[in-house]
């Protein structure tokens, strides 16, 4: 064996996890742009006396923690992205930072809908003026962190003039950023909040229509649980190796059958990180071909930067060596 040309064989698992994302530099202006207002909050709060804003600039340190959250799993799989002890680079720790923003959105939905029905429960006197400014000013900057998460997402409106069918759509729709995803739906969710908030304080102020608040908490409530589940569910499937979304696995199927007369007897493929996946495929066939050839048949655009490819040969015919290619 010729081990002096192992290397030409050989290949790092970085798969682009190195490179940083854009959504590292968004979340990292949206943090920012968070701590500034907690801080101006919690002074301000301190100076004038009003609970109202000292409450929200804490709140705003809470949910500075969520987002940092996101920022981490950024900057940790960039930097450990070529370590050995990672078999398929450190992908998944954008989907993880995704799953517990998940939870955490899922713990501030339940606080929502417990301190509604407990205002429900017992109404105290709103400081309408207060509670007004307060809101403004979280719907102010929560709409400007939206902003600047949401142009993350601008990649995936595809005006390219390409044909857009099922299969692109459940690509497109894998290629997702779990960590921007959970950072945007954290500031979503505030600017929803405040966007209620006000509707029902000026309702409460002009109509005295004070039992809208807390209804509109669980309303509020409500539409963040179902963000938190749908968030919790793609990434939930990622960290779980689910099964890639069946229009990928049937176009690698397709790809790898249409090689010779070759049959696939298994297929995996799954997610390793955001827009790439791994796939080993198990084949049957007569004549084996070079695996460089089945590596080379999978389209590009379904991010498979991992391939491993088991050959058999039927029975009855001469026996070949199993080989496995990796890519």
């Amino acid at each position: 064996m010729h081990t002096h040309r192992l290397p030409e064989w050989q290949h790092t698992h970085t798969f682009g996890q190195h490179e940083r994302r854009p959504g590292e530099r968004r979340t990292l202006a949206v943090i920012v742009l968070n701590v500034l207002t907690m801080v101006g909050e919690i002074v301000a709060g301190l100076a004038f006396g009003s609970m109202a804003l000292l409450a929200d600039g804490l709140h705003m340190g809470s949910h500075t923690a969520a987002l940092s959250l996101s920022f981490a799993a950024y900057v940790f799989a960039r930097r450990f992205a070529g370590h050995p002890r990672f078999s398929f680079g450190t992908g998944k720790l954008n989907a993880l930072a995704g799953f517990v923003g998940a939870l955490l959105l899922g713990l501030f939905a339940l606080a929502m809908f417990g301190g509604s029905l407990e205002r429900m429960r017992s109404p105290v006197a709103i400081d309408f003026d207060s509670a007004l400014l307060v809101a403004v000013i979280g719907l102010a900057v929560n709409s400007l962190s939206t902003v600047i998460l949401g142009g993350g997402f601008a990649g995936h409106d595809h005006d390219h003039g390409h044909r857009h069918d099922h299969a692109t759509d459940a690509l497109h729709a894998h290629s997702e950023d779990h960590a921007l995803r959970s950072a945007y739906l954290h500031v979503l969710a505030d600017a929803l909040t405040s966007v209620l908030a006000i509707a029902a304080l000026l309702a409460g102020k002009f109509a005295g229509l004070v039992w809208l608040d807390p209804l509109m908490g669980v309303v509020g409530a409500v539409l963040i649980v179902r963000w938190a589940w749908s968030l919790g569910r793609s990434t939930g499937a990622v960290l779980l190796d689910q099964q890639a979304d069946a229009a990928i696995v049937t176009r690698v199927k397709q790809a790898i059958e249409g090689i010779g007369d070759s049959l696939v007897s298994d297929l995996h493929v799954w997610s390793i990180g955001p827009g790439i996946h791994a796939a080993i495929v198990s084949l049957v066939t007569h004549v084996p071909q070079p695996l460089a050839r089945y590596k080379d048949a999978i389209p590009s655009d379904l991010g498979v930067v991992h391939l491993t490819v088991e050959v058999d040969v039927c029975p009855g015919e001469e026996p070949a060596p199993r080989r496995h290619a990796h890519g």
